[in-house]
Formats: structure tokens, C-alpha cells, sequence
């Protein structure tokens, strides 16, 4: 098993396709290349599909670590095999249209997710119950005027940004502060220490619903888009190379309940430790996973 973080090395190998004219491609080394994101629910599902395509299937598996937009041009490319955290229809539908010609969809890994700005329990909806509502003088000073974002990569940030414009949250005065995922949950928690108001751009799975008491505002407009799905995305040309890893791929699926319980696992111990205790605990669906075959 081994862990690497090839960022650089992606984008050299991008650089040198291009001047080459066509397209890097994954070495047949018998090693399966994942891609993954530093974020919550990726880390989970990418960390469950490595411990068992290294421990029940006895493969090596190389995890290579990128923000998103990397990670889908390197299974376009063919420069690594794939990845499980293609939002779709909406979250991802840039990076995705980018792509699509050059890869496969293995279908959902879970269903159910969403995009969403979220505020504690603890704020009355009677004062704050939709995007709508953050335009009172009264709302944007007890947010101190900022909508807490995360990175500037991610499609919630971007569909943030259509939000603040949508509902003219700039000139309500508002800003939309770009951090990380990790800093979006660090400030959530110092606020909800603090029984400070705050509005969060988070998603569905995230293990904040399941440590906090949290809610989505309503998006009357739509622009954050509707119930989505995370599919498993893989460069054309992987099923020949690791067709029993492909099966595998194909059959896998989470519950989004069951995704959000590991993420809290991974958040409090370590995503490995939450990867081998998910696959240990359900060996009866993980042997369905691996060969198609019911258990009786």
C-alpha cells in the first residue's frame, strides 16, 4: 500500500502532454491510481475503496492527493485511473463537461447529497429561515455581514458566488469568505461555542449534522441546486487493465447515512481507522461489492 501526494508531478505530466500533443496516460504497472480531494466525504469513500482493493483484494493502490479541477484532467488525461466524488448534475458539471468525453461513469458511490448555506439550530427561523432573509440590516449584523465560504475551487464556491449575486447579498453588504473546508468547520464550531450566529456553505454527507444541531436555509431561487449524487469517475481504458476492480466500483454503494457516521469517525480518529472499520463491520456487503454474490 503506498500514499502519495503527486500533485506536481500531475501537472508536469500535464504540461508535457500538451507540448506533446496528446494526452498522459496511467502506466500499466499494476498499481490502481486513485485521485481524491481533501474533502470530508471524498476522504471517507476514497480511503474505503483503498482498504479493500489492498486488503480484500490484494492489490496496490497509489492515492494521489489534488484539488478537484486536477483530479478530473488527470482521469481525463488517463494520467491516473479514478476517482469516487463527481458531483453531479450541478456541483461538478464544469470540471465534468471538461472530461466527459474521456471517462466513464460507474454510477453513484451515494445519493442524496446536496449544496446548502447553514446556520445552528439555535437561530429562530421566525428571523432566519431563507437565503431571502439575510438581507435585513438586523440578520447581516448578527453575521458581522459574512457568509462563511470554502475553497476557491470548489463548486459550492462557485455556485456561493451565483448566490450572492442572485440575491444581492454584496450590496446587502456581505462577503463571502473563501477558506477551506476545515476552516469552514472551525468556524462553525467557534460560533456555535460561542452561541454566535453564523452561516456556513457546507454540504450533505458532512459530519457537522452529525456532531451539531444544523439546518439549511431555503434557496427560493434555486441557485444552489437540488438533491445530486457522487459518482465514481474512471479514465476509458481502466476496465481492461483492472476489470475486477472495476466490478467492484460498479457494485459499490453507501448509504449517505453511513457515509456522514464514517466521516464523523475519520473527522475524530483517522479516515484509514474509519475505512477499516466500515469494511470490517459489513462483510457480507463488501463481499457483494468484490464478487456480484448475495450472501445467504
Amino acid at each position: 500500500m503506498m500514499k502519495v501526494n503527486r500533485l506536481g508531478v500531475l501537472c508536469l505530466s500535464f504540461g508535457m502532454a500538451l507540448s506533446m500533443g496528446g494526452a498522459a496516460q496511467a502506466e500499466d504497472n499494476g498499481v490502481v491510481e486513485m485521485g481524491y480531494f481533501d474533502w470530508s466525504d471524498a476522504l471517507f469513500t476514497s480511503h474505503v475503496v483503498e482498504y479493500i482493493v489492498t486488503e480484500k483484494m490484494g492489490k496496490e493502490v497509489e492515492m494521489i492527493k489534488a484539488d478537484p479541477a486536477a483530479v478530473y484532467q488527470a482521469v481525463g488525461s488517463g494520467d491516473i485511473d479514478f476517482h469516487t466524488d463527481a458531483w453531479l448534475p450541478d456541483t461538478h458539471a464544469d470540471y465534468y463537461a471538461k472530461v466527459a468525453e474521456n471517462v466513464v461513469s460507474l454510477g453513484p458511490i451515494y445519493t442524496h447529497a446536496r449544496l446548502g448555506w447553514a446556520v445552528p439550530s439555535y437561530v429562530p427561523e421566525s428571523e432566519l429561515s431563507s437565503i431571502e432573509d439575510l438581507k435585513s440590516e438586523e440578520v447581516r449584523e448578527k453575521l458581522d455581514g459574512k457568509i462563511i465560504g470554502i475553497g476557491p475551487g470548489a463548486g459550492l464556491t462557485r455556485l456561493s458566488k451565483k448566490a450572492m449575486e442572485a440575491y444581492g447579498l454584496k450590496e446587502a453588504g456581505y462577503q463571502l469568505v473563501i477558506s477551506s473546508g476545515s476552516g469552514m468547520a472551525a468556524a462553525t464550531k467557534r460560533a456555535i461555542d460561542n452561541e454566535d450566529w453564523v452561516v456556513a456553505t457546507t454540504w450533505s454527507p458532512h459530519w457537522m449534522f452529525g456532531r451539531w444541531d444544523l439546518r439549511y436555509l431555503k434557496d427560493p431561487k434555486g441557485v444552489l441546486g437540488s438533491i445530486e449524487r457522487a459518482d465514481v469517475l474512471a479514465r476509458k481504458g481502466f476496465y481492461r487493465e483492472f476489470p475486477d476492480v472495476y466490478e467492484m466500483l460498479d457494485r459499490m454503494t453507501i448509504p449517505i447515512a453511513d457515509v456522514q457516521a464514517g466521516m464523523d469517525v475519520g473527522e475524530r480518529k483517522s479516515y484509514e481507522e474509519a475505512a477499516r472499520q466500515y469494511v470490517e463491520n459489513h462483510p457480507k456487503l463488501v463481499n457483494y461489492w468484490i464478487t456480484g454474490e448475495q450472501a445467504e
